[in-house]
Protein backbone atom coordinates (compact mmCIF):
# COMPACT_ATOMS: atom_id res chain seq x y z
CA UNK A 1 0.00 0.00 0.00
CA UNK A 2 1.24 3.58 -0.56
CA UNK A 3 -0.24 6.95 -0.14
CA UNK A 4 0.04 10.03 -0.79
CA UNK A 5 -1.35 13.16 0.59
CA UNK A 6 -2.08 16.18 -0.59
CA UNK A 7 -4.45 19.45 -0.37
CA UNK A 8 -2.19 21.95 2.23
CA UNK A 9 -1.69 25.16 2.04
CA UNK A 10 -1.60 28.41 3.76
CA UNK A 11 -5.57 29.63 5.08
CA UNK A 12 -6.61 32.03 7.56
CA UNK A 13 -8.10 31.10 10.74
CA UNK A 14 -11.51 30.71 10.21
CA UNK A 15 -10.79 29.26 6.95
CA UNK A 16 -11.47 25.73 5.51
CA UNK A 17 -9.51 23.06 3.61
CA UNK A 18 -10.12 19.71 2.15
CA UNK A 19 -7.16 17.12 2.01
CA UNK A 20 -7.15 13.91 -0.04
CA UNK A 21 -5.08 10.75 0.48
CA UNK A 22 -4.74 8.62 -2.78
CA UNK A 23 -4.22 5.18 -1.79
CA UNK A 24 -2.82 2.50 -4.47
CA UNK A 25 -2.32 -1.28 -3.77
CA UNK A 26 -5.04 -3.18 -1.74
CA UNK A 27 -5.75 -0.41 0.46
CA UNK A 28 -9.08 -1.97 1.30
CA UNK A 29 -7.61 -5.02 2.88
CA UNK A 30 -6.50 -2.81 6.05
CA UNK A 31 -9.09 -1.94 8.27
CA UNK A 32 -9.27 1.80 8.49
CA UNK A 33 -7.50 4.97 6.99
CA UNK A 34 -6.70 7.46 9.22
CA UNK A 35 -5.34 11.20 9.55
CA UNK A 36 -2.28 12.17 12.01
CA UNK A 37 -0.66 15.50 12.44
CA UNK A 38 2.65 16.73 13.61
CA UNK A 39 3.02 20.28 14.95
CA UNK A 40 6.40 21.77 14.37
CA UNK A 41 8.23 21.02 17.81
CA UNK A 42 5.91 18.72 19.27
CA UNK A 43 4.54 14.46 18.98
CA UNK A 44 2.63 13.61 15.99
CA UNK A 45 -0.88 12.88 17.39
CA UNK A 46 -4.16 11.81 15.97
CA UNK A 47 -6.84 13.69 14.51
CA UNK A 48 -9.63 11.23 12.98
CA UNK A 49 -10.14 7.62 11.16
CA UNK A 50 -12.67 5.70 9.39
CA UNK A 51 -13.35 2.02 8.77
CA UNK A 52 -13.02 1.09 5.09
CA UNK A 53 -16.46 -0.72 5.41
CA UNK A 54 -18.62 0.65 7.75
CA UNK A 55 -17.26 4.08 7.81
CA UNK A 56 -17.24 4.23 11.18
CA UNK A 57 -16.03 7.80 12.02
CA UNK A 58 -13.49 9.01 15.26
CA UNK A 59 -12.41 11.81 15.58
CA UNK A 60 -10.22 13.71 18.35
CA UNK A 61 -11.89 16.09 20.95
CA UNK A 62 -10.62 18.87 19.10
CA UNK A 63 -11.82 17.84 15.70
CA UNK A 64 -15.58 17.28 16.62
CA UNK A 65 -17.62 19.46 14.85
CA UNK A 66 -14.72 21.13 12.48
CA UNK A 67 -13.16 18.14 11.03
CA UNK A 68 -14.98 15.47 8.83
CA UNK A 69 -13.42 12.28 7.72
CA UNK A 70 -14.85 10.40 4.26
CA UNK A 71 -13.56 7.72 2.19
CA UNK A 72 -14.82 6.03 -0.93
CA UNK A 73 -16.16 2.54 -1.15
CA UNK A 74 -13.17 1.12 -3.16
CA UNK A 75 -10.38 1.86 -0.67
CA UNK A 76 -8.18 4.23 -3.20
CA UNK A 77 -8.88 7.68 -1.89
CA UNK A 78 -9.83 9.05 1.25
CA UNK A 79 -10.57 12.99 2.27
CA UNK A 80 -10.52 15.32 5.31
CA UNK A 81 -12.47 18.24 5.32
CA UNK A 82 -11.70 20.69 7.81
CA UNK A 83 -13.43 24.21 8.63
CA UNK A 84 -12.93 26.88 11.21
CA UNK A 85 -9.27 26.27 11.03
CA UNK A 86 -7.53 27.85 14.45
CA UNK A 87 -3.65 28.39 14.18
CA UNK A 88 -3.51 25.64 16.66
CA UNK A 89 -4.15 23.33 13.68
CA UNK A 90 -1.13 24.33 11.66
CA UNK A 91 1.24 21.27 10.97
CA UNK A 92 2.14 18.46 8.52
CA UNK A 93 -1.06 16.32 8.35
CA UNK A 94 -0.37 12.72 7.14
CA UNK A 95 -2.44 9.56 5.92
CA UNK A 96 -1.75 6.44 6.94
CA UNK A 97 -3.44 2.78 6.85
CA UNK A 98 -4.46 0.63 10.19
CA UNK A 99 -4.64 -2.78 10.82
CA UNK A 100 -7.30 -3.57 13.39
CA UNK A 101 -8.86 -7.30 14.04
CA UNK A 102 -12.74 -5.92 14.24
CA UNK A 103 -14.66 -3.47 15.39
CA UNK A 104 -13.52 -3.88 18.96
CA UNK A 105 -10.30 -3.97 18.41
CA UNK A 106 -10.86 -0.28 16.73
CA UNK A 107 -13.03 0.92 18.86
CA UNK A 108 -9.87 0.56 21.41
CA UNK A 109 -6.94 1.44 20.21
CA UNK A 110 -7.92 4.05 16.91
CA UNK A 111 -5.41 6.45 18.35
CA UNK A 112 -2.84 4.39 18.70
CA UNK A 113 -0.32 5.66 15.62
CA UNK A 114 1.27 2.09 15.81
CA UNK A 115 -1.17 0.74 13.96
CA UNK A 116 -1.05 2.39 11.05
CA UNK A 117 1.62 0.59 9.04
CA UNK A 118 1.35 2.44 5.83
CA UNK A 119 1.74 6.43 5.86
CA UNK A 120 2.04 9.15 3.25
CA UNK A 121 4.30 11.39 3.03
CA UNK A 122 2.43 14.74 4.33
CA UNK A 123 1.34 17.90 3.62
CA UNK A 124 1.54 20.72 4.91
CA UNK A 125 -1.03 22.85 6.40
CA UNK A 126 -0.38 26.39 7.97
CA UNK A 127 -3.21 28.69 9.09
CA UNK A 128 -2.02 32.21 9.97
CA UNK A 129 -4.08 34.34 12.85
Amino acid sequence: VQLQACGGGVVQAGGSLRLSCAASGRAAVTYALGWFRQAPGKDREFVTAVTWRSGSRRYADYAKGRFTISRDNTGSMGYLEMSSLKPEDTGVYYCATGSFDNDFDYARDYMNNRRYSHWGQGTLVTVSS
